[in-house]
């Protein structure tokens, strides 16, 4: 079987993550980043990842969604997506985030199984604008606002378990 992880990413953690998915799936695997030219028909299994920035996922990965969405239905395919909110375990279920959640049912494509993922804080390498926008988010909902660090909230063990169970599907 022949396996696509498409990625869409902000800061490169969402294209961290596929990376890892593809060292677990291991034969058979190509990761491209969305924007990326690719034939979804020469491939079996499907998995999406994609970054929230400021509530709203790419826009190239709705364009994709609407390309595709027949193909896609009709295909063993997975969807992840990658936000800081993930980080807070009552937060962490395509059922309990509200992007994930709101986004699966905003599609038509009806992906086979879906997680959700913490990601990653990165302020020293954000620009002015986007330093002071996710400080003020992190204040608000009680994350860290040090500009100075860089934290990975990624569990890893959750990765490897979604692509274990990927694996199993037929």
């Amino acid at each position: 079987m022949k396996t696509l992880i498409l990625y869409s990413t902000r800061d490169g953690q969402t294209k961290k993550i596929a990376n890892y998915i593809a060292g677990i799936i291991h034969e058979n695997v190509d990761v491209k980043s969305i924007t990326d030219m690719y034939e979804l028909a020469n491939y079996d299994r499907i998995i999406i990842g994609a970054s929230i920035r400021y509530g709203h996922f790419n826009k190239a990965l709705y364009k994709t969604l609407e390309k595709h969405t027949a193909l896609l239905n009709q295909k063993t395919t997975a969807f992840f997506g990658v936000n800081l909110t993930a980080r807070k375990p009552e937060k962490s279920t395509p059922e309990t985030n509200i992007y994930v959640r709101k986004f699966l049912q905003r599609i038509t494509w009806k992906p086979t199984m879906s997680a959700v993922f913490a990601g990653a804080l990165f302020y020293p390498r954000y620009n002015f604008f986007d330093r002071i926008m996710i400080q003020f988010i992190m204040r608000i909902t009680g994350g860290e606002t040090d500009p100075t660090k860089e934290i990975e909230y990624t569990d890893w063990q959750k990765v490897r378990s979604f692509s274990e169970a990927f694996l199993q599907l037929k």
